[in-house]
């Protein structure tokens, strides 16, 4: 599916690389699309973009890597998520949207009467026993899921929602990396006619982010 001529992708049409364009693509024409991307490629920022365009509810969701803590953090449940949301709403930012009034938050009761929220995040925690239909799905820093984990996730998607599964092979916050479910589930699906794998290797910050992302252990 082309981009959308009226919109002008909100200002990046003609600024995407050709691995972005692509990966664009894939999002819209795909029911999945996996990406493993170095930092600062846009993959969140793309993402979101084209989650605004399909105009379906999008679920945000992320790996709390200190799980066992979260319970002891003060707050509620959102207040101990949003450490995580940030990539999130600086994508909302950056297409034109207030996170504010985007991001469901039980207690702006008006911007739910509105209509102007759209964005549901959640931590994998609480995806379990949930049924998720039509929706656009971003599972965000995959590399940090366990394979259990992403199992989790993907068991609760219906298939008439859009998945974007983004996340960067080489920078996993797990204790033990090699538990990391993204690369597996990625092989596991590659194959498959509703799949896409794509790739982001150009680092918009800069000199500094790209040579810190080559150094491997």
């Amino acid at each position: 599916m082309p981009l959308p001529k009226d919109t002008m992708f909100f200002g990046f049409r003609e600024k995407l690389t050709p691995e972005q364009r692509i990966y664009v693509d894939s999002i819209f024409d795909n029911r999945i699309t996996f990406v493993n991307a170095a930092a600062g490629t846009g993959k969140t920022t793309m993402a979101v973009a084209v989650a605004k365009l399909l105009n379906k509810p999008l679920v945000y969701v992320i790996s709390p890597v200190e799980e066992k803590r979260m319970g002891y953090l003060p707050g509620g449940v959102k207040a101990k998520e949003s450490v995580y949301f940030t990539p999130l709403e600086d994508a909302l930012y950056e297409i034109g949207e207030d996170p504010r009034k985007a991001i469901f938050n039980e207690e702006n009761i008006e911007a739910q009467k509105r209509g102007d929220v759209w964005v549901y995040p959640k931590s994998h925690v609480y995806v379990r026993g949930s049924n998720v239909k039509g929706k656009t799905v971003i599972i965000s820093e995959a590399q940090n899921f366990t394979r259990g984990e992403l199992k989790k996730v993907l068991t609760r998607l219906h298939d008439d929602c859009t998945v974007i599964v983004e996340g960067h092979a080489g920078q996993c916050d797990l204790p033990d990396p090699k538990k990391s479910g993204f690369v597996p589930y990625l092989e596991h699906y590659r194959t498959e006619s509703y799949v896409n794998v794509c790739e982001l290797t150009v680092n918009f910050r800069g000199q500094i982010a790209t040579h810190a992302d080559k150094l491997t252990w």
